[in-house]
């Protein structure tokens, strides 16, 4: 079962999925950090293999992307990463994910950061 299918169907064609979720897959699908670079190494740190791309650049990135690839979107609530995931999927990405709770609920739950 990929990751996409687990996770839950929210509003504007995204899917949302939890960081134990994420956590999981970490290594086989996409994960995408739209928090700015002075975020990415901040108290909250990022997920080991995330991507840094600011929100404001998500959709001149996306062009040369995957449209099929399972793809995890993540800020620090889950507020930009929702918006950024909700773009990606007006541009015709079909299996698109917000983490729900972003890097805050990553942290609350004890998963490793990084910041580097």
């Amino acid at each position: 079962m990929s990751l996409y299918d687990k996770s839950v169907p929210a509003p504007g064609g995204v899917r949302d999925i939890s960081p134990a979720d994420v956590k999981a897959a970490a290594g086989a699908v996409r994960i995408v950090d739209v928090r700015e670079p002075s975020e990415f190494n901040d108290q909250l740190g990022h997920i080991a293999g995330a991507e840094l791309v600011p929100l404001a650049t998500v959709a001149a990135a996306a062009q040369s992307w995957d449209r099929d690839a399972e793809l995890v979107l993540v800020c620090r609530s889950g507020g930009r990463s929702g918006r950024a995931a909700t773009g990606l999927v007006q541009l015709g990405f079909k299996r698109v994910m917000n983490m729900t709770g972003g890097m805050m609920a990553w942290n609350a739950a004890g998963l490793p950061v990084e910041r580097k």
